[in-house]
């Protein structure tokens, strides 16, 4: 018997997961719940979900959602209501899975809260928290992984992330982003919630956002923050985006439990990028290093290194991705209506979307904590909060908290 589903959010982002989440063989029934009636309306007449969607269950308001008797939820709104709306879904009863980051807030320390909660909430009633970060299931991060779990990297030195967004970029421009969320009914709400933290004189920054740049490293080292000092860039043009000259750019380093280093940006005014994306990391290990698709291997078991063995090999995204169960990757296939007799090709996000889907379903369906569970996730989100309150306290080395490991 499979689970049943509730899709919170049919934005832009919503829609997708929508498909996927739909047709994933272990999903049996799938509900929809959004403020605006007309994003839900069409999946009734899609002859794929009528076997899975049921015209009474379309839900206009998360309260309503939360009375039924769904297992769980997928929370993909705006990202100042995840936080709250995941603890009234783990309090109603049910798994769910929220959209990154875990809260956007310009308070620093309401995150920090946030994470507290939650972590004793998935603790205390022992339901799974997942959050949907891409870079987790990003080819190269499954690649890393893979290699570090044979102990490939020998002991980790070094590894740095970064997630360089200009506030102007072509592909995703940032001041269209921000119009379109604040014109929503609950965006107009959030307009006047941020006067509030206007008036308190609270500032936000880029590394309250810091999961598609911390992810990769922790993930793959095994490792948590603990300690951090960070610096920032003001905005020096007058960019009403970016408030009254407000941080725009942050780059931390971070003290690792491993005892590496690692040093994370987050620049939202920034030309272009540096290295061959935007959105990556690299590590560095005494054995091997792994950087823009290229693994480099000295082979050093004993010193000194047998040179005859050194070894640099550039690999392709397929080379890297772990596959998917066969019928989940045909229901996938089907579902997105990919035409030919080719392999399922991943795509989202670096081809993330197919392995999330994956990951929650699977991890409901058998009980188990998700890859990104919150203990996970909290360990990306607060090096963020942390290297923010350095930064604006010109660079002072802050202690960077810890909840722990998943039980």
């Amino acid at each position: 018997m499979g689970i049943s589903i509730g899709m919170v959010g049919l934005g832009s982002f919503g829609t997708a997961f929508a498909d996927m989440f739909m047709s994933h063989p272990m999903v049996d029934r799938i509900a929809l719940c959004d403020r605006e009636p007309d994003r839900m309306a069409p999946y009734l007449h899609k002859e794929s979900w009528r076997a899975k969607l049921k015209p009474t269950d379309l839900y206009p308001s998360l309260d309503e959602i939360l009375r039924t008797d769904l297992d769980a939820l997928v929370i993909i709104t705006q990202p100042w209501l995840h936080a709250e709306q995941c603890m009234k879904a783990l309090e109603a009863g049910k798994h769910v899975y929220s959209a990154v980051p875990i809260v956007s807030l310009p308070d620093g320390q309401e995150i920090l809260d946030w994470c507290d909660r939650l972590v004793e909430t998935c603790r205390r009633t022992g339901l799974h928290y997942m959050l949907g970060e891409t870079t987790y299931y990003r080819p190269t991060a499954q690649f890393c992984r893979r290699m570090a779990a044979q102990g490939a990297f020998g002991d980790f030195v070094y590894a740095e992330g970064e997630y360089f967004h200009d506030v102007d970029c072509p592909g995703c421009n940032l001041r269209e982003v921000q119009r379109s969320r604040t014109s929503s009914t609950s965006g107009k709400e959030w307009l006047e919630e941020e006067k509030r933290y206007e008036r308190r004189g609270v500032e936000g920054g880029p590394m309250h956002y810091p999961t598609h740049s911390t992810s990769g490293p922790v993930s793959v080292m095994r490792a948590h923050a603990v300690k951090v000092t960070c610096y920032g860039y003001r905005n020096r043009n007058g960019d009403g985006y970016f408030g009254n000259g407000q941080i725009s750019n942050e780059t931390a380093l971070f003290e690792m439990s491993n005892g590496a280093a690692v040093r994370i940006c987050e620049f939202r005014e920034c030309a272009g990028e540096l290295g061959m994306d935007g959105e990556t990391f690299r590590i560095m290990g005494t054995r091997a290093t792994f950087r823009e698709n290229q693994w480099i291997c000295n082979h050093r078991d004993t010193p000194p290194a047998d040179m005859s063995k050194f070894e640099r090999v550039t690999l392709t995204d397929e080379e890297m991705f772990e596959p998917l169960p066969p019928e989940v990757a045909a229901a996938f296939k089907d579902a997105l209506g990919i035409q030919g007799e080719g392999d399922f090709i991943p795509s989202g996000h670096g081809g993330s979307h197919p392995y999330l889907v994956h990951e929650f379903v699977d991890a409901v369906a058998h009980d188990r904590h998700p890859t990104t569970n919150i203990w996970e996730a909290a360990r990306y989100m607060v090096m963020g909060v942390m290297a923010h309150q350095s930064a604006l306290k010109d660079g002072e080395r802050l202690d960077v908290p810890d909840w722990g490991d998943a039980p």
